[in-house]
């Protein structure tokens, strides 16, 4: 059950990923190459235009604390 809800967070936050491109890219093409390129560049394009990145963002949040759960419920195992 756990790895379906990691499985879950993992394409939750992607698909939030994804959006948070596309929103750079709509802006400019210059955007859009830098946050991919450059990771300190969407933390930047964030902040700016929050209006158009904030969702993708909060998807990606979403994603992560689904994960999140999914790994603290999930069963762990001790290899000696």
């Amino acid at each position: 059950m756990g790895a379906l809800i990691i499985l879950l967070g993992i394409v939750i936050f992607v698909i939030g990923g994804l959006f948070f491109l596309v929103a750079a890219f709509r802006e400019s093409i210059w955007w859009g190459l830098a946050c991919l390129f450059i990771p300190i560049v969407s933390l930047f394009f964030l902040i700016v235009h929050w209006r158009v990145a904030g969702k993708p963002f909060l998807i990606q949040l979403l994603g992560f604390a689904v994960l999140a759960v999914g790994a603290i419920i999930s069963p762990q195992t001790l290899h000696r």
